[in-house]
């Protein structure tokens, strides 16, 4: 699975709008939903807030992996 798709099913998953994700990261709605549909590709500092948002490894986050992991502990 692609980066932009998992972001997607992560975001249906938790019953967030684009908006409120976008707010998250201090980003237009607009900015967001291309980095959905793959137009745009999303900054990595953005993926690291997304996936300590979510509570889901960066591997998950990306679709380097199928398995849910938890955000690493500090």
């Amino acid at each position: 699975m692609k980066y932009n798709e998992r972001i997607r099913e992560i975001r249906e998953d938790t019953s967030l709008t684009q908006q409120k994700v976008a707010d998250l990261l201090h980003i237009g709605q607009r900015t967001y939903a291309d980095y959905e549909s793959g137009k745009t590709r999303i900054p990595v500092d953005n993926l690291l807030i997304l996936a300590k948002f979510y509570n889901v490894s960066m591997d998950y986050i990306t679709g380097a992996s199928n398995i849910k992991s938890e955000y690493p502990k500090a």
